[in-house]
């Protein structure tokens, strides 16, 4: 375990989701014993294995409309809401449990790089006023992956287009509070420009 970042990382205030992903529950445990409470996984399969209800769990990965059921009211957060089918899917489930669902809108900021998911940034505002339908879902801020690369003007670029993005939409739905980006080789760069979750996961397992 990397306990001097993990040390850095609690000593900043920063919230951090511990990307767990391919790591035991016992690896869990230890970072918990470390000092760090929010885990993220990125399969459904892979959570339910891990799942303890006395730490805290975000979905970071995309999420299939038929593993919704098995995370809802489980995790706290689901960060990578990217369709309206998605969200219409987590909504009717969080109704089943009379819970309301905290999530992220996850947004494709990178021009790059085929394979990312997440809505357009470009429509991210109409999307927003589309999920306002629904009663049983609290959108709670925007959530992105940066383009990998060497690149850092270009990763500054991405993030300060999701900063001013997220300080719009903040504007207009108060309930948000939480601008996700910046994972274990970028995360210092993504909180200089604007972020205030990062979410580490390599870099944590580094002795």
């Amino acid at each position: 375990m990397n306990e001097s970042l993990i040390k850095e990382l609690l000593d900043k205030n920063i919230r951090v989701v511990a990307v767990t992903k391919k790591h035991t529950k016992a690896e869990v445990d230890q970072l918990h014993a470390l000092g760090l409470s929010t885990f993220g996984e990125n399969r459904v399969q892979e959570f339910l294995t891990k799942y303890d209800p006395n730490y805290h769990w975000h979905i970071i990965g995309h999420l299939q409309t038929n593993k919704v059921k098995y995370v809802v009211g489980k995790v706290d957060m689901i960060e990578s809401v990217d369709s309206l089918k998605l969200a219409k899917e987590i909504n009717k489930q969080a109704t089943k449990l009379g819970i309301v669902q905290d999530v992220l809108v996850e947004l494709k900021v990178t021009k790059t790089d085929e394979n990312k998911t997440g809505y357009p940034i470009e429509g991210a505002m109409d999307f927003l006023k589309e999920l306002e339908s629904f009663d049983h879902i609290c959108v709670k801020g925007l959530m992105c992956i940066a383009t990998h690369t060497d690149d850092e003007a270009l990763n500054a670029k991405e993030f300060d287009e999701m900063k001013a993005l997220y300080d719009q939409a903040k504007a207009k739905y108060p309930q948000m509070d939480t601008l996700s980006m910046g994972m274990s080789h970028d995360w210092r760069l993504a909180l200089a420009h604007g972020s205030n979750q990062v979410r580490i996961g390599t870099a944590l397992f580094q002795s």
